[in-house]
């Protein structure tokens, strides 16, 4: 992971470029930690990677939590002003809130993306965020 000139190291093996790459623009990995019960992913975005606007629907419980390890990113919920994210920030993001995160323009971003369990689950994947938006933050 690069952070301008200087790199950034990672406390975890980088994982395959996502295979939910078409739901991001720009190019991440996933490194799954844990896939039994909670699913637990460390994700790698490259300089202005992020992902689409997505929902984690839930009928009871769910959501996600996001733990901030390296590099600047964003998080926004619809309707919301855009967050700065660093090292350090932990983000809880509850069911049904549409919402994007990823990459500074300028900066590698990780994060462990957490799953939080709940009934009757699934996330819905929403269009690319703004590109004149995500560029002005």
């Amino acid at each position: 992971m690069q952070r301008g000139r200087e790199k950034m190291k990672s406390i975890f093996k980088r994982g395959e470029v996502n295979p939910y790459g078409k739901f991001f623009d720009g190019t991440s990995y996933l490194n799954m930690l844990n896939t039994e019960n909670i699913s637990v992913g460390d994700v790698i975005f490259e300089p202005g990677c992020r992902n689409h606007w997505h929902i984690h629907h839930a009928k009871n419980g769910g959501g996600q939590i996001l733990l901030c390890l390296a590099g600047h990113g964003w998080y926004q919920e619809e309707g919301k002003p855009a967050q700065a994210l660093e090292a350090g920030s932990v983000v809880r993001i509850p069911a049904n809130v549409k919402h994007w995160h990823g990459a500074t323009k300028d900066d590698s971003f990780e994060h462990i993306a957490i799953e939080v369990p709940g009934e009757e689950t699934k996330t819905e994947w929403c269009e690319p965020v703004d590109e004149k938006a995500y560029l002005a933050l």
